[in-house]
């Protein structure tokens, strides 16, 4: 593996890492050599996959907080000075979803998408800033999804958030440019995810994204992560300010 494909000694900081895409990154990341701190609210659950990794001799650790608050977020940079004094790779993967038609959405469902997938990002990328722009490689990557370009049915709020979540990417890309941080964004279609696992449990919801997709099938979240991974390698260095689309074709046909 040449150094243009390598993250070996890489501090790397993956929200909602215990599972679905977040886990897939986290996984993608240690096998390119970088450290990883795994991020996720659930302590057993983030106790078990740093557990797993550390036993097949991959640098894994983790804390159990919630970042969609300021006392989660104060833990988890907390940590990151303490564990590494440092940092030079942020994912911002966490997201969550509630399907409901537009005017059946209560203020408080709205406020909590927004917190979750929107400021989240946002607060984490402030926090980060410091570590980040003291890195010789850093990068930012958010995880958001076709519906932030798309109306795919999943809900407004949701799409509203992945779309500020891309352009939040693209300022970001321009404006810390002149202290090396690189800033992109993945949007994936439909992933095999538990977030995706009811709706895709649906055999006429399933054939509708299949007949819809130039590959016909679901993606995995291995392929989303590979896609993320790349914006965090080296090889990728002259690449900020974009969104990579992982969606089997989607965007190139169209609904």
């Amino acid at each position: 593996m040449t150094n243009q494909w390598n993250l070996t000694g890489r501090r790397a900081l993956v929200t909602g890492a215990t599972k679905g895409i977040g886990w897939a990154v986290a996984e993608e990341l240690l096998t390119f050599g970088a450290q990883v701190l795994v991020v996720a609210r659930d302590a057993a659950e983030v106790a078990q996959v740093v557990e797993d990794w550390v036993q097949r001799g991959l640098p894994a650790t983790g804390i159990a907080a919630d970042v969609s608050t300021e006392a989660g977020r104060a833990a988890i940079f907390e940590q990151v000075h303490t564990q590494w004094q440092g940092l030079d790779l942020l994912i911002n993967n966490v997201g969550t979803n509630i399907r409901k038609s537009f005017n059946d959405y209560t203020t408080a469902e709205y406020e909590q998408l927004f917190q979750v997938n929107l400021f989240s990002a946002i607060e984490m990328c402030r926090a980060a800033y410091p570590l980040l722009a003291a890195s010789d490689q850093a990068a930012v990557v958010n995880v958001g999804s076709v519906a932030g370009r798309f109306d795919v049915g999943t809900g407004a709020p949701y799409g509203m958030t992945k779309a500020a979540e891309e352009q939040l990417a693209r300022h970001l890309a321009v404006e810390w440019a002149p202290v090396g941080i690189r800033v992109n964004t993945v949007s994936p279609w439909f992933i095999h995810t538990p977030l995706t696992k009811t709706l895709l449990a649906r055999p006429e919801m399933l054939a509708k994204v299949v007949a819809g997709t130039p590959l016909a099938r679901v993606g995995e979240p291995a392929e989303v992560a590979a896609a993320v991974a790349f914006l965090c390698l080296p090889a990728a260095s002259y690449i900020t300010g974009q969104c990579l689309l992982v969606d089997g074709g989607l965007s190139a046909k169209g609904l």
